[in-house]
C-alpha cells in the first residue's frame, strides 16, 4: 500500500508541470473532466462504508459540487466550440481509485482525505492557470469561478487530515 501511495504521489507530482501550463481549451477541458470523474467516483465509493461524518459530508459535497463544474465545463465548451470527449480518468487517479478499493474501514476514509487533498492542489494548479492564460473566454470564465471553490474545498480537505491525524 505505501509504494501505491508513492506511486500515486509520484505521478501527481510529475503531472503538476502540466497542469501548471495548460492554457490549451482542449487539454483543460480533458483534465477537468478527468479531475471530476476522479472527485465524484472516490467519494461514492467512499459513502459506501465511511462512518466519519466530516468524510461522509465532504464526499456528498464533492458528488454535487463536482456534477455542477462538469456540466459548466461541458456548456462553456460548447459556448466556445470546443468537442468535450468522454471523461477518462488519468493513470494517476485510477492508481488512486485502486488505492482506495484496497483500504478498508477507518483506513479508507484516511486515504480518501490524503488523496483529496493532492487532488485539489492539483484542480487548483489547473484552474488558476487557465483562468490566468486560457485560450478560450467561456472557458477561462468557468475556470475563474472554480478557483475559488477549489480553494475553499483544498482548505476543508486540509482541516479533516489535521483532525484526523497524521496521515
Amino acid at each position: 500500500m505505501i509504494r501505491l501511495t508513492l506511486l500515486a504521489a509520484t505521478a501527481m507530482l510529475a503531472t503538476a508541470p502540466l497542469a501548471a501550463q495548460t492554457t490549451q481549451a482542449p487539454e483543460f477541458v480533458k483534465m477537468a473532466g478527468a479531475s471530476d470523474l476522479y472527485e465524484k467516483t472516490s467519494s461514492q465509493m467512499v459513502l459506501k462504508t465511511a462512518k466519519n461524518e466530516q468524510v461522509r459530508g465532504f464526499a456528498q459535497m464533492m458528488i454535487a459540487d463536482h456534477g455542477k463544474t462538469t456540466a459548466q465545463v461541458k456548456a462553456a465548451a460548447k459556448t466556445d466550440k470546443v468537442k468535450v470527449p468522454a471523461p477518462k480518468l488519468m493513470p494517476e487517479q485510477a492508481q488512486m481509485i485502486a488505492e482506495l478499493k484496497a483500504a478498508k474501514g477507518a483506513d479508507m476514509e484516511k486515504v480518501y482525505v490524503r488523496q483529496q487533498v493532492m487532488a485539489h492542489e492539483k484542480a487548483l494548479a489547473l484552474h488558476t492557470a487557465y483562468s490566468q492564460g486560457g485560450d478560450k473566454p467561456a472557458l477561462k470564465q468557468v475556470a475563474t469561478g472554480a478557483v475559488p471553490i477549489v480553494k475553499t474545498h483544498l482548505d476543508q480537505v486540509r482541516s479533516m487530515q489535521s483532525s484526523m491525524g497524521a496521515m
